[in-house]
């Protein structure tokens, strides 16, 4: 097993984080690309491993579709090659075959894509044979599962002979990125009109355009810097992020909102944001149902401060890259925190011990990039051990090299 070894920072820091660009706009902006059908005019494309995947699949004439462990590839890819007519195997990692996809197959076999599954009903790997369009402009699909889904069928929705309406049924978790999806649609020439009242989304048959677009850095891999200036010692400890727009399009900006009560103060440089410290708040409660992605690091920097946490809207941890809920439960018991569900709707209360992290603590990642990066600042109040420290590939290929302008350890 591979290990990295980061001591606790002896000293305060002032620097700078060129943040990777937005794995979600990334990917969102390729498929829509691919279907405009235009070429070399995206800039600040992601380096994370899923869109470099997505960008391998989208250039590849082969029969199998291998998206490793990249979930908004296999979800986004089964749609865009269902549309324009490509038959495909589409399939991953073991634990990317665990991942339910059923809800996103029957919408597309209900607008006429030929779908199979090859092992487990509702899972992948999956055949796909071509489209034959049913007729249907009128689909209902849910929005408590997995917004990338609804993302999936409205980025597809243009090219179909009349249009779609979308209805989406009970509650809709994480609504930024479909806000994200609608807006990038828009920029290359799409009118797409959401009824958020009565939960529709409408999209005519129209063509998308192609234009220059350039990638925004990424909301997530900023949250981790966010906790790093949160758990320092030192007052005067300072970064500033750069390539964050003061108006964005991801919903994990609204970490400026969250570590404002856990004792970190951001404000707009023109560059990115400049982040220092303010006094924490006593405690915190938090629905993070339009920001999942967030929950770790939020987590794990209100077990490190002794700030009792209340949960709500992370019913989705369970089924991302690992079972997020257990792991973090797992994890942060060792540095003295308990997450513990209290009411059976998955409202959960984090509280801490406050006892010293022990400097012997090694971190186990669950095959997970943001199980490895939440806990990493923990460096900033104890010598701690991540483990498979390279899982970090899959978003933030740089995060270990960064991290190093803070942390002594060679990366």
């Amino acid at each position: 097993m591979k290990k990295l070894f980061l001591p606790k920072v002896q000293k305060s820091f002032q620097t700078e984080i060129p943040l990777p660009s937005s794995k979600s706009e990334s990917n969102r902006a390729l498929i829509i690309n691919a279907l405009a059908k235009g070429k070399d005019n995206l800039s600040n494309l992601a380096e994370a491993r899923d869109t470099q995947t997505m960008m391998r699949l989208l250039a590849s004439d082969d029969a199998i579709a291998d998206v490793i462990d990249a979930g908004t590839t296999m979800r986004f890819l089964t749609a865009f090659f269902s549309v324009t007519g490509q038959q495909k195997t589409m399939t991953g990692t073991p634990r990317m075959c665990e991942r339910p996809i059923g809800i996103l197959v029957d919408a597309l076999r209900s607008l006429g894509a030929d779908i199979e599954y090859l092992n487990k009903e509702g899972y992948p790997p999956l055949q796909l044979n071509g489209f034959n369009f049913s007729g249907n402009k009128n689909l209902s699909i849910r929005g408590d599962v997995s917004s990338q889904y609804i993302s999936a069928i409205l980025m597809i929705a243009p090219l179909l002979p009349e249009g779609l309406i979308l209805t989406i049924t009970g509650d809709l978790g994480s609504k930024p990125y479909i806000e994200m999806t609608i807006q990038q649609m828009k920029s290359f020439g799409i009118t797409v009109t959401p009824d958020w009242e009565n939960m529709t989304i409408t999209v005519p048959a129209q063509q998308y355009e192609v234009i220059p677009y350039a990638i925004e850095s990424d909301w997530s891999g900023a949250s981790y810097w966010f906790s790093m200036v949160a758990l320092s010692e030192f007052e005067d400890a300072e970064l500033e992020l750069l390539g964050l727009k003061e108006n964005s399009l991801q919903g994990d900006s609204v970490i400026t909102d969250i570590m404002s009560h856990l004792g970190v103060k951001s404000e707009y440089t023109g560059r990115g944001f400049k982040l220092t410290k303010i006094p924490a708040e006593a405690s915190l409660a938090w629905d993070f149902t339009n920001c999942p992605d967030l929950a770790q690091t939020v987590c794990v920097v209100a077990a490190a401060k002794n700030i009792p946490l209340t949960l709500t809207g992370v019913e989705s941890l369970k089924v991302k890259e690992t079972d997020r809920i257990y792991a973090l439960q797992t994890e942060l018991a060792k540095i003295g925190g308990s997450l513990v569900e209290i009411e059976k709707n998955h409202k959960y209360l984090l509280t801490a011990s406050g006892e010293a992290i022990k400097a012997d603590t090694a971190i186990h990642t669950y095959d997970d990039h943001r199980m490895a990066m939440a806990f990493a600042p923990l460096a900033l109040v104890s010598d701690i051990t991540i483990e498979e420290p390279d899982v970090v590939v899959k978003s933030y290929p740089s995060f270990w090299k960064h991290i190093a302008k803070i942390v002594d350890i060679e990366a």
